[in-house]
């Protein structure tokens, strides 16, 4: 098993010193050209990726412009209070502990993923208005509360009234939703029954 150091390097200088049969390199190009034609980085039609990438990026921003600037799309009933001065921040149910912050996100959250979901036209816009009209209310009664903990101060009480002035948007829009649906289900019985 031991084996003398010295005939191991003689051996291995033996196989340095070979030199390879002329042409193998040539033919070595020539099968890495078979198995891999063509060149790393240049891809045919390279210009119309970028003129299809540049058109998709111009389509995304017009609809996004065309969808932030639609005011009949734009539905908002559920606005935090806002600073009335920068030297004087109001007060929100968020601030007073982290909490009260997630159940806020969590309900803000959930009305405006409910409201981005109602289509106001067509047949359902009169139920839809009754109800957005309720919902401002709710909104203009939020406004007044966080008056209020501004004022008094934080109490049970006013954050109670504030969370389930929330939970009552919230339960409205899914009302709201049920309705919508049973209206549409009936639509759906009086066009589907035959004619007698």
């Amino acid at each position: 098993m031991a084996q003398d150091i010295r005939k191991l390097f003689e051996e291995e200088r033996k196989l340095e010193n070979k030199k390879m049969p002329a042409g193998h390199e040539h033919k070595f190009v020539e099968m890495l050209d078979k198995e891999f034609p063509g060149k790393p980085g240049k891809t045919p039609f390279f210009f119309l990726k970028i003129a299809a990438s540049f058109v998709l990026l111009i389509t995304a921003g017009y609809i996004l412009y065309a969808v932030l600037n639609n005011p009949a799309e734009k539905v908002t009933i559920v606005d935090l209070p806002k600073s009335v001065n920068e030297k004087s921040k109001q007060l929100t149910l968020g601030d007073i502990s982290p909490e009260l912050k997630k159940i806020e996100d969590y309900y803000v959250t959930n009305i405006n993923l409910e409201l981005l979901d109602l289509d106001p036209r067509g047949e359902n816009k009169k139920i839809i208005d009754k109800y957005l009209i309720r919902l401002s209310e709710l909104n203009d009664e939020y406004k007044n509360l966080t008056k209020e903990l501004n004022e008094i101060g934080p109490n049970e009480q006013t954050i109670n009234a504030l969370i389930n002035n929330l939970q009552l948007r919230l339960q409205l829009l899914d009302r709201l939703k049920e309705r919508l649906k049973e209206l549409k289900k009936l639509k759906n019985e009086t066009y589907s029954q035959p004619e007698v």
